[in-house]
């Protein structure tokens, strides 16, 4: 008799056995890649790992490129908003400057600069600038600058701020400008 199979059968079993035959294959490669020379694979990282090194240095100095450059941008933009806010009273005092060569008035002309002088003290005071009250307190060298010292007029005004000659500022509790001061001694 003639053994007759299930045409299904025949692709299961092939199918079984082709797998297999991958197998051997593989292992074929890996057993062709432990034979080669140690020398070839640890040049080969070698290159591969230096490639990666020069690729990632690359790449942190454009980010360092990038990041200075959008720093200034941010410094320019911020700039360019405070100029802004001050135009309005670059305009007050150039009406200022117009409306005095015909006035007449002194307490108008006083009354208008001590107006563009709040407005200009406001604006600043929004953007974080504050003055320095030196007059009177305990002198400290991280806050004042020394012009001269004089004697004091008291025992107690000794070692303290008697005149300020120019005002100091904080921007954002951080001194940008020493107060120049006369110290009683």
């Amino acid at each position: 008799m003639v053994d007759e199979k299930n045409p299904n059968e025949e692709g299961k079993g092939l199918e079984n056995e082709q797998p297999h035959e991958m197998d051997t294959q593989a292992d074929a490669t890996s057993e062709e890649s432990v034979n080669e020379p140690v020398e070839q694979t640890a040049e080969d990282k070698f290159l591969e790992l230096n490639e990666r090194f020069l690729r990632l240095h690359a790449d942190f100095d454009n980010f360092r490129k990038r990041s200075r450059k959008e720093h200034l941008e941010t410094i320019d933009n911020a700039n360019a908003q405070l100029l802004k806010d001050l135009l309005p009273i670059l305009d007050d005092f150039e009406r200022a400057i117009v409306n005095n060569e015909s006035a007449d008035n002194i307490d108008s002309v006083k009354e208008g600069f001590n107006l563009i002088h709040a407005k200009m003290s406001a604006l600043l005071s929004s953007k974080g600038l504050k003055p320095m009250d030196a007059k009177g307190e305990k002198f400290d060298s991280d806050l004042h600058e020394a012009i001269a010292n004089i004697p004091a007029p008291s025992e107690q005004e000794k070692g303290k701020v008697i005149e300020d000659i120019r005002k100091g500022y904080y921007l954002n509790e951080k001194v940008i400008r020493f107060a120049q001061v006369l110290v009683g001694q």
